[in-house]
């Protein structure tokens, strides 16, 4: 009696592209979805803050300062008698200007340096990445203060001061990755078939160094919110008093700690939603686009 033998194949999983496989990853990582959701809260905030506060930003009552929280004031007011809910939620538009545009003129200034350096190489290498490693050698919250301190208070000088702060390190990722791969084998064809110099950095090396570029400056979101608090919270915010930015907010309440300690609590929670979403998502970003994990 003739035995047959059925062999079954493990069909390949079928593969959408790196972005697509990279989406179907982040979206079965649940705590990118809790930082998706908290960075959704953080924006929605910000943008629809004139329509969702009931109140405007600098517009209060002496006769209803130090309020606990109440129906006509959700989250109480403040010395002035503003809206502390309105007062975050205008915040939220300023943190989310200045933080993402620190971000994009960070990547900016920053990528331009690594992509040169990685590209160039030789003594233009050696030269950029020293002025880098002497910018990595001062603490960051340290060059944000000396440069608002020298540019004076506001908040474009806010803005490049985070930035700058931000751009070593996405200097040093992007040479890091463009030298990686600048002897790859879709490297050297291209050179080898007369590719110049800045077609095959458009074309074939940026394109394959940009991830560790997004992932950092998904992360680079997070510490920009805390240092645009930090500088404000140190007296180095906007220069108007009456602005709504959270730092200032958290100065203006430590004195009223035990009088009315909501004043610190809730711009504080505000601080650690956004910061913690932007840190999840890009931990999620990162452990989606590693190739060592696709399957």
């Amino acid at each position: 009696m003739a035995s047959s033998t059925v062999v079954i194949t493990a069909q390949p999983r079928a593969s959408h592209g790196l972005w697509g496989d990279a989406l179907r990853r982040l979206l079965r990582n649940r705590p990118a979805l809790v930082g998706v959701v908290c960075i959704a809260v953080f924006v929605t905030a910000a943008v629809l803050a004139p329509i969702i506060a009931p109140y405007g930003a600098t517009e209060g009552r002496l006769a209803d300062r130090l309020q606990g929280p109440s129906s006509a004031h959700l989250l109480g007011t403040d010395l002035q008698g503003r809206d502390e809910f309105s007062r975050i939620l205008y915040g939220a538009q300023i943190s989310l200007i200045v933080g993402i545009g620190s971000v994009i003129f960070g990547v900016l200034i920053g990528g331009t340096v690594g992509a040169i350096a990685g590209a160039a190489g030789g003594r233009t290498d050696s030269i950029l990445m020293r002025v880098v490693d002497v910018m990595l050698s001062v603490p960051g919250i340290l060059l944000a203060i000396g440069i608002v301190t020298w540019l004076d208070r506001g908040l474009p000088q806010i803005m490049l001061a985070v930035a700058s702060t931000n751009a070593p390190i996405f200097a040093r990722l992007l040479r890091g990755s463009l030298l990686s791969i600048r002897e790859a084998d879709f490297v050297v064809a291209a050179r080898s078939m007369g590719a110049s110099p800045g077609r095959l950095l458009r074309r074939h090396l940026l394109p394959n160094a940009l991830t560790p570029i997004i992932v950092a400056a998904t992360l680079a979101g997070a510490t920009s919110i805390i240092d645009i608090a930090g500088l404000g919270f140190l007296g180095l915010g906007p220069p108007d008093p009456r602005t709504p930015e959270w730092g200032t907010m958290l100065t203006d309440s430590t004195k009223f700690l035990r009088q009315a300690p909501y004043l610190i609590f809730f711009p504080g929670v505000a601080i650690v939603i956004s910061a913690v979403g932007f840190n999840l998502l890009g931990d999620g970003l990162r452990e989606s686009l590693d190739p060592r994990l696709k399957r």
